[in-house]
């Protein structure tokens, strides 16, 4: 990857944001949870689709990140959806994972 996250210790908690490419994350996103150590750390993914859901994503995560808690209520927008009308969505979502 061309750019690296600098003081990832500071971070206790990783909004992770990625589309579903076949039924799981781009292999980017797989370099990426490779590359720090996520032990301790809360991983939140939330994602976009075409229809298929988020497939794999989340059980990849673990296995990569196995020492880390991943938020499973993951947030996941569709092709289709009107975005503009989603953000009380997000917002209830946020509520629901304890972030806001």
């Amino acid at each position: 990857m061309k750019t690296h996250v600098e003081n990832m210790d500071q971070y206790q908690t990783v909004y992770l944001g990625f589309p579903i490419w076949w039924y799981t994350m781009p292999q980017a996103m797989f370099t990426f949870l490779e590359e720090y150590d996520f032990s301790g750390k809360t991983i939140i993914p939330f994602t976009t689709h075409g229809g298929y859901g988020v497939g794999s994503s989340v059980e990849d995560i673990k296995k990569l990140c196995p020492d880390a808690s991943v938020n499973e209520k993951i947030f996941e927008l569709e092709r289709d959806d009107n975005i503009p009308a989603k953000q009380e969505e997000v917002e209830k979502w946020l509520k629901e994972i304890g972030m806001k």
